[in-house]
């Protein structure tokens, strides 16, 4: 997958990369040249005291050198500009991916595990890309290149050669393999790190509600030292590679001048060419070298690739219609059940089960039921965020499936049982609904959610600052900017999944008469727990472990329905 990733995602910046191995390959033969050069002063200029040869090779050398150094710096710079435009393909790709997911996807991988693979994980990629632009197209030129170069110099000594590189490779090769389990358990926890942190940051006001600050200080801590422990244990085997490698490389260099001082002795070998063969056999284990820093990388790039092709490789389990080729809606407004039945994969029982009915346009149709009764699935399936598994969902007179995913959207609009406020203005939340929206209408949909009130009393009015999450306001003041949202949208399809329980009983009954009086012939879906939120509701659902056990006016469902008379008793025993 790691390959896969890159040749996918460096293919098409196909002109830096062409530079990255032109500037690369110059200068490692710049670098296989200067020994030999180095090689002629000694041998031929120092000894035979020949000042203008010294003179003019030393220039020679200096010219190579900075040839070598300009070649260096274009390459990191092609390189770098390589990595970013793949990271950023990448970022955007998985976000794409991410974006299409159904609710049942993102809740798979889980949202904290999404933030990372984005994040730390394409980040991985990059560097490995960045790494293997300076590092790895150099590494096996200078070490082939050397190999040819050393021989060429002294084949007596080759045997040195033969000896290092092996050992060398044989040592991180066991090193590396230590490594691959460690990075894939520490990208695993990287994720669970995360999680706990994002639990405890939403979640900040329940803990300290409860005083569970030392609790969630040792939850976090246990996290924090897996996180440790994986990063000591392949840092134990960084500061074990780096010693042998390094002993490795010294001892070779010892070697050279042992061996070739005799043959020196012997006149079997010139000065200059044993010190060339020197740097030579230091230029292959600086690339052998190279590539242990590759090899460093590589084994959590591999990990982090793998875990981003598992998103980029998931399709939605909503196969979304080809944009400009899905069904078109003949009767706005309206919405139909038919026989749909929802189970959650693995699940013994099913969500809902048989659930027929129709919303004609203009009407007002109200859930309810007990905890677990599957009202909040049977209102996911209206703007197709699960797909039924038996059964048809129709909005608009139009399967689902059926219709492309914008055309559906447009058409309604939602408001989650926990609203949801984005960081920015009381403004530009409520266009969330409609870019083009003006104030008139921002105050408008303020005042039927009763809301416009409190905005006014805000600095700034419209332009007040919404802190993300909506954290710096009420729940109550939440829940009605989440409605003044929808209703800015002018939708067909108005879907309230329980979005009054934060308002007191005086705001519920003002904003439902708002409600009746705005809309018009905007379809209304009501899911409540409040009784007393749905009486005026023109019919009644009553639903019951998946099943529809009740429909009609409130008055029809306390003659006929035992189920809805137990949850009006219930009800009004408590406010009793």
């Amino acid at each position: 997958m790691l390959w896969k990733l890159i040749v996918r995602y460096v293919r098409p910046s196909w002109l830096p990369l062409i530079l990255v191995v032109a500037f690369q390959f110059t200068q490692s033969v710049l670098s296989l040249m200067l020994p030999t050069i180095n090689a002629d002063i000694i041998n031929d200029g120092v000894l035979a005291g020949d000042t203008d040869t010294i003179w003019r090779l030393g220039f020679l050398m200096l010219g190579l050198s900075l040839g070598q150094v300009a070649a260096n710096i274009l390459a990191i710079l092609f390189g770098a500009r390589l990595a970013m435009r793949a990271g950023r393909d990448l970022r955007s790709d998985i976000f794409r991916k991410v974006g299409d997911y159904s609710e049942q996807d993102v809740q798979r991988f889980g949202a904290a595990s999404l933030i990372t693979r984005n994040t730390n994980d394409v980040q991985q990629v990059q560097m490995l890309i960045l790494m293997s632009c300076t590092m790895l197209l150099s590494a096996p030129m200078l070490a082939v290149g050397g190999v040819i170069m050393a021989v060429r110099a002294d084949a007596t000594l080759s045997w040195l050669i033969a000896v290092a590189v092996p050992l060398m490779l044989v040592v991180l090769g066991i090193i590396v393999s230590r490594m691959v389990p460690i990075f894939r358990q520490l990208q695993d926890r990287i994720d669970a790190i995360n999680k706990v942190l994002r639990e405890q940051l939403t979640g900040i006001r329940v803990i300290r509600a409860f005083v569970q600050e030392r609790r969630e200080r040792q939850r976090f801590a246990v996290a924090n030292d897996d996180v440790t422990d994986a990063m000591l244990r392949t840092g134990n085997l960084f500061v074990l590679m780096f010693p042998i490698i390094m002993l490795i490389v010294e001892v070779s260099s010892i070697s050279v001048i042992w061996f070739g001082a005799g043959l020196v002795d012997r006149g079997e070998l010139e000065i200059g060419t044993m010190m060339a063969f020197l740097q030579y056999l230091m230029q292959i284990l600086m690339g052998v070298l190279m590539v242990t820093f590759m090899t460093i990388m590589l084994p959590r790039a591999a990990v982090s690739a793998n875990r981003i092709g598992e998103v980029l490789d998931t399709d939605s389990t909503v196969v979304q219609v080809t944009p400009g080729q899905g069904a078109s809606m003949p009767t706005p407004g309206t919405v139909e059940l038919q026989d749909v039945v929802f189970r959650y994969p693995g699940a013994d029982t099913p969500v809902l089960d048989g659930v027929s009915l129709r919303v004609e346009p203009g009407e007002t149709l109200a859930i309810i039921g007990s905890t677990g009764a599957g009202k909040t699935t049977l209102v996911n399936l209206i703007p197709r965020l699960f797909d039924a598994t038996g059964g048809r969902v129709l909005v608009g007179g139009a399967d689902v499936r059926e219709v492309d995913a914008e055309t559906l959207w447009s058409g309604i609009s939602i408001v989650p049982q926990r609203p949801y406020l984005f960081g920015g203005t009381v403004a530009s939340n409520l266009r969330y609904g409609n870019d083009d929206a003006t104030d008139e209408q921002l105050w408008r949909a303020l005042e039927i959610a009763q809301a416009a009130g409190f905005v006014q009393q805000l600095e700034g009015q419209l332009e007040a600052r919404i802190a993300q999450g909506g954290t710096n306001v009420s729940g109550g003041q939440r829940q009605r900017l989440s409605i003044a949202r929808a209703l800015v949208a002018e939708p067909d399809v108005l879907v309230f999944d329980d979005s009054f329980s934060a308002l007191d009983l005086t705001t519920d009954a003002r904003l439902r008469a708002a409600l009746r009086e705005a809309v018009g012939e905007t379809t209304q879906i009501v899911v409540a727990q409040r009784v007393s939120t749905i009486v005026d509701a023109d019919r009644i659902v009553v639903l019951e472990a998946g099943r529809v056990v009740g429909t009609g006016t409130h008055d029809e469902l306390l003659a006929s329905s035992e189920t809805y008379r137990e949850i009006v008793e219930s009800q009004m025993a408590v406010e009793a």
